[in-house]
């Protein structure tokens, strides 16, 4: 296969020097893989293996979970830190939790590839997110059914069919729900603060 863009959202320890990883990739969208010897010491796909760096990668398998084959970094990471990066840790966790494995999502990729840049500029960070997260429901045909009129009733999450298959919309007012306390600037307007995250965060 050709080299894939991507980027990764999430990685954790397998084994003794392996990590299973989420990506998101232009064309095949969320991937689930094995990264061989990334967490061996000296290991160089190890450092290349970074989240909110952009990533060229192959793989091969049948199956949903993958093991990649070649990674190689195309530039630098975008460097967060502070809020900046409790928003990109956001995305990623928002990502890897909503895609569907192996649902193409092009537009969702460019979506997050442009936010990331955004994520370094306190004044840009609230505008990215929300728009990363329309960007998202609409890809998975969950998006919110708003009042038209101030007499006008919600739309239940059941009677919104696309929605309750995807799970998306019933996650989006539990965190909606969960969001209380002193809120960061970054955090989802329409969701809140995911359960057990920090909500008193700042630059």
């Amino acid at each position: 296969m050709q080299p894939q863009p991507a980027y990764l959202l999430h990685k954790r320890a397998y084994r003794e020097t392996s990590a299973l990883v989420d990506v998101l990739t232009l064309e095949h969208g969320h991937i689930r893989a094995v990264a061989q010897g990334v967490q061996r010491a000296g290991s160089k796909s190890r450092a290349k293996l970074q989240p909110f760096a952009p990533l060229h990668l192959t793989w091969i398998g049948e199956g949903d979970l993958k093991r990649l084959r070649m990674m190689e970094t195309t530039q630098s990471a975008v460097l967060l830190a502070g809020e900046g990066l409790l928003c990109g840790l956001y995305a990623n966790e928002l990502l890897t939790r909503s895609l569907p494995v192996g649902l193409p999502v092009g537009e969702v990729f460019a979506i997050y590839a442009w936010t990331l840049e955004r994520l370094t500029r306190p004044a840009e960070r609230a505008t990215a997110l929300r728009r990363l997260e329309i960007t998202l429901l609409e890809t998975l045909d969950a998006e919110p059914v708003l009042p038209t009129s101030t007499s006008a009733r919600w739309t239940p999450p059941h009677a919104i069919p696309t929605a309750r298959r995807a799970g998306v919309f019933r996650r989006w007012r539990r965190m909606r729900r969960a969001g209380t306390g002193a809120r960061s600037s970054c955090l989802p307007v329409a969701t809140g603060m995911p359960r057990g995250w920090p909500v008193s965060a700042r630059r």
